[in-house]
């Protein structure tokens, strides 16, 4: 079986081109190719499907085994490899995924330095054209949809919920932290902390996954606002740990800034793998993410 390892700002997934391949038990090859020491390594795998809907279906499953549903740094890499693999011939493509279709706008370097963003340091120096003369697809940017934070349509378990507002406090592990929840397309749970780099990530992220509130399990985010147009942060996604980014996660984390009063609607979000452009869209209700997708090295897994 083919296969393309990519990461967006370090979040890595395995690629397989599903037009080509056919995978017969996606569950247990996720868990067999994602072990770092005895796989190719990575926080998943990624089916590239077709679908009648979208120019391609994106199929996410995490390293753990279970599918996830949407995944900000994925998407913006199969969207340069449906490009770049000839699959595609448009710049602005669809994808299916199980949170609905997302739409991909694909830029090259240069475009987007000239849409007014900057480069950051993995891109510097990348070219913008392979040797056949097609562009290389260096940013990404993609339309997330509208975040909800209404409590009826995020996976809570309404049982233990007697009074639903901004900012619920909950407990684990004898620790309390305040949380702001937020939808996008998969449960987030978003807490505002002084320092990142010493917040108990590790310590409480599977026990707040896990969280009785949370019947499918829930993205865990630490936050902390540098000022009103950065935030930076680390997360415990579900079914992988922590990574080093989380695109659903930037977003949500930019849009629990907004209405908590801590940011602008536009800002720069840096994780432990790289950092993401997120603009909150008002009159749209939509938040779009813009950053880079990497193509890393291509194999063949046996069967």
């Amino acid at each position: 079986m083919k296969f393309t390892k990519m990461h967006g700002c370090g979040n890595d997934y395995i690629y397989f081109n599903c037009f080509e391949e056919h995978i017969d038990d996606p569950v247990a090859l996720s868990i067999r190719l994602s072990d770092r020491h005895k796989g190719v390594g990575g926080d998943g795998i990624i089916l590239i499907k077709p679908s009648d809907n979208a120019d391609c279906f994106m199929d996410m499953y995490n390293l753990d085994g279970s599918r996830g549903k949407m995944c900000g740094n994925a998407i913006r890499c199969v969207g340069k490899y449906i490009y770049e693999h000839r699959l595609t011939d448009k710049k602005e493509v669809s994808v299916e995924t199980l949170s609905g279709i997302k739409y991909l706008k694909l830029m090259t370097a240069g475009e987007f330095t000239a849409a007014g963003g900057s480069i950051p340091d993995e891109m510097a120096g990348v070219k913008d054209k392979d040797p056949e003369g097609r562009d290389i697809i260096s940013f990404v940017t993609v339309d997330m949809g509208a975040p909800v934070t209404d409590i009826a349509a995020i996976p809570l378990n309404t049982d233990i919920i007697k009074e639903y507002k901004l900012g619920y406090s909950l407990g684990a592990e004898a620790r309390t932290f305040r949380f702001t929840f937020v939808s996008m397309g998969n449960p987030h749970a978003v807490t505002f902390v002084d320092d990142v780099m010493t917040a108990p990530v590790l310590e409480l992220g599977p026990a707040y996954e896990h969280h009785e509130i949370f019947p499918e399990q829930a993205n865990i985010e630490f936050v902390h606002v540098i000022d009103r147009g950065n935030i930076e942060f680390r997360v415990w996604e579900r079914g992988s740990g922590e990574t080093q980014a989380c695109g659903t996660g930037a977003c949500a984390s930019t849009y629990a800034s907004i209405i908590n009063g801590f940011t602008d609607d536009e800002i720069n979000v840096k994780m432990l793998g790289g950092s993401l452009r997120i603009r909150y869209d008002r009159a749209q209700n939509k938040v779009f993410m813009t950053g880079p997708a990497v193509e890393v090295f291509t194999g063949e897994a046996a069967r």
